[in-house]
């Protein structure tokens, strides 16, 4: 009898541990998000009827997340700074969903104009009476050098991406806590996990971001109905590095590359909403091999240190050859 209960035992470990390996080769999501794609519960029921503000809501990621949002149901709050954008995406949410025009308020917004903060959060709650979710998603990416890059980059990276973020939160945040419920989702990076060459003022903001919001969630277990939620998307196709910062503050990007071997947006987006449906506190979302670096950083940092090393001096390699940098971890540098 105890040597077939240590069979089960054993087998259902060992099966455990085979669904890990498939999960991790095939999948593009940490386990725990890819369970809740696939068990757990669904954006449309969750998120249905929820009011939910999306910052950085004219391109990319913020826009897929609108359509997404609007097709579950949700009422949206769209911001970003351009207003014609804006007014873009909330008709093609009309579109493709049942909501009508009042469920939808534009609300131009500058993460850097932090004294408007205050005003636009009231604006909100006047519009729609609460806020359930906010989505931090506005910010700017790098791609410069840092013995190239002036310091008046790094201040603005950090200016916006952090302290903006940060801004706004704080003004939306008490409001959740009066009502005992809410959910602050944060954009983050593979770049806030690990180190990232090219796009060293970015990393840092990222990284500022996890320091933050993962020490808030501890300040708020008071508070077990709030959601502290971080998102880290690995390479996803997106305006990003077309509006990146360079080594000068007015100066563009010269080959923003191709996005074909990236991620989809529309892909990223549903992870995303799978993961603020089942309440995850932090997502992985990257195709391989990608994922495979948040893992080695997170269990084997020694490895990770060897690996990103040896991709990233070949990503410092493309990018002064004058390959995209993305790109650049699949093809080989071109020379003169």
């Amino acid at each position: 009898m105890d040597w077939c209960f240590s069979s089960l035992l054993w087998s259902f470990i060992l099966l455990c541990l085979l669904v890990h390996v498939v999960c991790f080769i095939f999948g593009d999501a940490d386990v725990i998000l890819q369970l809740a794609s696939l068990i757990g519960h669904k954006p449309e029921s969750k998120l249905r009827g929820l009011v939910v503000w999306v910052t950085g809501a004219s391109s990319g990621i913020g826009e897929e997340l609108a359509y997404q949002l609007a097709k579950c149901g949700s009422r949206l709050v769209l911001s970003a700074r351009r207003e014609d954008q804006l007014n873009r995406v909330k008709l093609k949410c009309l579109e493709l969903s049942s909501l009508k025009d009042e469920d939808i308020l534009v609300l131009p917004l500058d993460l850097l104009e932090r004294k408007s903060h205050e005003e636009k959060t009231k604006t909100v709650i006047e519009n729609f009476g609460h806020i359930d979710v906010l989505i931090n998603n506005g910010g700017r990416s790098q791609r410069s050098l840092f013995l190239e890059t002036h310091v008046e980059v790094y201040e603005a990276l950090m200016e916006l991406n952090f302290i903006g973020t940060v801004s706004l939160t704080k003004q939306v945040l008490p409001h959740m806590t009066q009502r005992g419920r809410g959910s602050v989702v944060t954009v983050s990076s593979v770049a806030g996990l690990a180190g990232v060459p090219l796009s060293t003022g970015y990393s840092a903001s990222k990284h500022a971001l996890q320091g933050f919001f993962n020490s808030l969630r501890t300040e708020l277990t008071d508070f077990p109905n709030i959601l502290i939620s971080m998102v880290c998307p690995g390479p996803v196709q997106s305006d990003i590095v077309n509006n990146a910062f360079t080594e000068d503050l007015n100066k563009p990007v010269a080959i923003a590359g191709s996005q074909e071997h990236k991620m989809s947006t529309s892909r990223c987006v549903r992870l995303m909403l799978v993961g603020i449906a089942n309440g995850v506190k932090e997502m992985w979302i990257a195709q391989q091999p990608f994922l495979m670096f948040y893992y080695a950083w997170q269990y084997a940092p020694t490895v990770a240190w060897a690996m990103t090393n040896q991709l990233g001096r070949k990503r410092v390699q493309n990018f002064k050859a004058g390959v995209d940098a993305d790109s650049a971890y699949f093809t080989k540098p071109k020379t003169s």
